[in-house]
Formats: C-alpha cells, sequence, structure tokens
C-alpha cells in the first residue's frame, strides 16, 4: 500500500445524512463564525464591525441517472460529512441547501451549497 504521510489535497468524500454522492469538484467549506468589516472615518480608521456568518459546505455534484436533483433543493436539518485527502473530516450539521441546482448537461454537473449554524473540522 502506497504511504500517504505527506497527501494534502485531491481525493474527497462527501455524504448527506449518510448516503454517498458523486463529487466532481470545486468541494469547498467555511468554518468561520462571524465576519468583519473595517469601519473608517475620514479621520482614521474607527474599528471594526462583526457579524455573525453562517457555516457552509459546496461543491460541484455529477448528475448520475439514479439521481433526483429535485431532491437536493427539498433538503434541510440535513448532516453534511466530507473526508478529504489530507485525513480531515469536517462535519456540518442541521444544514439546509441555499440556492437552486441547475444542471449542465455537457458534463452532468450541477452545484450545490449547504449552510448552517454548526460545522466543525477535525
Amino acid at each position: 500500500m502506497a504511504d500517504t504521510t505527506n497527501r494534502l489535497a485531491g481525493l474527497a468524500y462527501i455524504r448527506v445524512d449518510g448516503q454517498t454522492y458523486m463529487l466532481a469538484a470545486d468541494l469547498t467549506y467555511r468554518v468561520s463564525k462571524v465576519t468583519r468589516d473595517t469601519l473608517t472615518g475620514q479621520d482614521t480608521v474607527h474599528g471594526y464591525a462583526e457579524k455573525p456568518l453562517a457555516g457552509r459546505i459546496a461543491g460541484t455534484f455529477r448528475d448520475a441517472g439514479s439521481l433526483t436533483v429535485a431532491n437536493f433543493n427539498a433538503m434541510t436539518n440535513v448532516t453534511v460529512t466530507v473526508e478529504l485527502a489530507n485525513g480531515k473530516t469536517v462535519v456540518g450539521r442541521n444544514m439546509w441547501t441555499v440556492e437552486s441546482q441547475e444542471v449542465k448537461t455537457a458534463e452532468a454537473t450541477f452545484e450545490v451549497a449547504f449552510e448552517g449554524l454548526d460545522v466543525e473540522e477535525s
């Protein structure tokens, strides 16, 4: 078996409520809890504003023949689990889909973005 000690990127797997889906590309995740904007005046930098930020897991999925794309639009309160090439696991709980899903037929792909209150990496 090949030594994967130095592998950092490449392979990724995604499951939604235990169901594995074909991940074509562009897997991203956000574990940040806040977003900050710098507040400036005419005289100097005054500080920053901070707002809560939803966790996010998103990617480009492959439209398999047995898949019903419309089911993604109906997903709310799901657990999304991601396994990465570097050995890291990312889990989002109580997530919902945002944006609508549109299939690109040339490659049979569509984008899905999940957002929720809790995305953690381990």
